[in-house]
Order: structure tokens, then sequence, then C-alpha cells
């Protein structure tokens, strides 16, 4: 027998161990006897973690919290979802998307109002940057994305949306956002402001992809371009003088929708971190914000030294659209 099948037999061999293993918990569970499957759910993950058996820890965590979840002990369900964190840490497990996808289905069973769903997503963005990304991995903030917006907790479903690379998802997303919380006022502010943040964190990709495919789909906006609205005209000339590079161009466009760009104090602040970027714009000595809106901005896009591609601050918070 060969190495590569003795280990894909040994793998089937502790597959089958666990599943029979299961099999117990899962029966005790169904009794009702929660606490007691609940401690043996522990003593075996720490018994497969002292056995390096981390791949196997981990899938009979992920098991037990679907179970506990499913009979809506979220105390139970929650703390054996910070073991399949930890077996993660622990072994160094490659970030993949299978791993990804169980850390957002885990997500979509929490308590929506919990603390440690909180806890939860933190760590699990944190573990999930496998030294590439400060802001965790953009799957799985895709994945937290449409989770939050199935729940219709829009704010928080824009700020994952903004770090993912799934521009078209964020788009059909801030759609739905506009049309059932926004004004027919606002319909070009909720774009404009995706559009803006996308660019500060350097994703020009998404930003041209939101903004056509809201544009497209927005049932308020007429077919365009030139577009009723003179912001969305600004956006649409800001896309393609981004993709010229010409300051001069950039220069003007801001001087003449100035009064469409008044309408919100922080498109301005974008701007600005938007010519840094695109236009070789020396930055501002000192930003003429401070306090709240300081905060967002910080927030959003970090001190502003960060490498070329590189996503920006660790622990960035939803900013909401007004």
């Amino acid at each position: 027998m060969s190495e590569q099948e003795g280990l894909r037999c040994s793998s089937a061999r502790n597959r089958g161990g666990v599943q029979r293993v299961e099999g117990k918990l899962r029966a005790s569970v169904e009794k009702g006897d929660y606490y007691e499957a609940h401690q043996m759910y522990r003593t075996l993950f720490f018994r497969y973690m002292s056995q390096a058996k981390h791949p196997e820890a981990r899938e009979l965590m992920f098991h037990g919290a679907l179970l506990f979840f499913s009979y809506n002990q979220q105390n139970s369900a929650a703390d054996l979802s910070m073991l399949v964190l930890e077996s993660l840490e622990k072994s160094e497990a490659k970030v993949e998307d299978e791993v990804l996808e169980q850390l957002a289905k885990i997500f979509s069973m929490m308590d929506h109002n919990s603390p440690e769903r909180v806890a939860f997503v933190s760590r699990a963005l944190k573990w999930s940057t496998g030294g590439s990304s400060k802001l965790g991995n953009p799957k799985l903030h895709q994945l937290l994305a449409v989770t939050l917006w199935k729940e219709q907790n829009y704010s928080e479903s824009r700020y994952h949306f903004l770090h993912s690379s799934d521009g078209e998802g964020c788009a059909q997303m801030l759609v739905e956002y506009s049309a059932s919380r926004g004004f027919r006022s606002e319909v070009d502010m909720f774009v404009a402001q995706a559009v803006l943040q996308f660019l500060c964190l350097k994703n020009k990709n998404s930003a041209s992809v939101v903004f056509s495919t809201y544009t497209e789909k927005h049932p308020s906006i007429e077919k365009g371009p030139p577009f009723v609205q003179p912001l969305l005209n600004f956006i649409w000339f800001l896309l393609l003088a981004v993709d010229g590079g010409k300051l001069t161009v950039f220069t003007v466009l801001c001087e003449q929708y100035q009064p469409s760009l008044k309408r919100d104090p922080m498109y301005n602040e974008y701007l600005d971190r938007i010519g840094q970027v695109f236009f070789g714009v020396p930055p501002k000595q000192s930003s003429s914000y401070g306090g709240l809106l300081g905060n967002l901005l910080n927030s959003l896009m970090g001190s502003g030294e960060e490498e070329e591609g590189e996503e920006v601050q660790e622990d960035g918070s939803p900013i909401e659209l007004d």
C-alpha cells in the first residue's frame, strides 16, 4: 500500500470514528441531556487536540454546534463554535472556501443580538487574514454580508460587502436598502457613498460594478448615463477620471459638482483620499474634520500608509448611510 493510500485509509477510519461518537452525542441531545452532551463534546475536543487531530476536532465541534443550534441551545452552540475557531488557530489550517462556508453557516445560526456573535465574527475574520489582508478574507466578508442582507441588517451588510470583492451583490443589497428604508430623493446617495468608499479602499473594479449594477437595477433611476440626478453624473465622470488618471480632470470635476457634493459632508473627505490614491495628490497636513466624522473616515480607510492593494484598519465599524 502506498503512503497516499495509507493516509486516505487513516482519514476514513478517523472520520468513521468521529461519526460513531457523533451518533452517541446526538442521542444524548435528542433526549434533552444538553449539559452532559456539551461537556462530552468539550472533553472530546481537548482529547483530539492533544493528539493533534485538528481536522477531527473541528468537524466534531462544527456538527455539534449545528446540533445545539437546532435545539435552540444557543450558549452551548456558541461555546462549540468558539472551539471550531480554536482548532483552526492552533492547527494553522489553510484558509479554504469549505472552512469559510462553515464559519458563515455558524454565524447565520447565532442569535442576531448576542455578544457571542460579535466575538465570533471578530475572531473568525482575524483568523481568516492568512497574513494577506488586515481586514479579513474577502470571501468570508462576502458570505457574512449575504447573511446580514437576508436578516435585513443592511448597514452591517454593506460594511462587509465593502471589504469583499462582490460589487454586484453589494449593489443589489443597496437597491433593496434604498427601496425599503430610504427616501426617493436619496436614491443617488446610497450608491455614491458606496462607490467613494470602494475607491478609498483601492477597489476600483468593485466601485465600477456597484455603480453600473445599482443604476441599472434601481426602479427609481432612469436609464443613463447621462442621469437625471447630478450626483450620479458626477460618480460616472469620476470613475472615468480614475481610469484616465489625469489630475486636472479630477480637480475640475470636483469643483463643478460642489453643490451636489455638499449634500454629505463626508464626500469631500473621501475625495481627498481618492485624490491621494489615484491622482498623486499629497495628503493634507490636517483634516478639516475631527470627532465623529474623522473617526468614521479612519474606520473605513485607516491611516493611509498601507501598501498598494491592501485593505485598511483591522477593526472597522459599519458606516451608516444617512
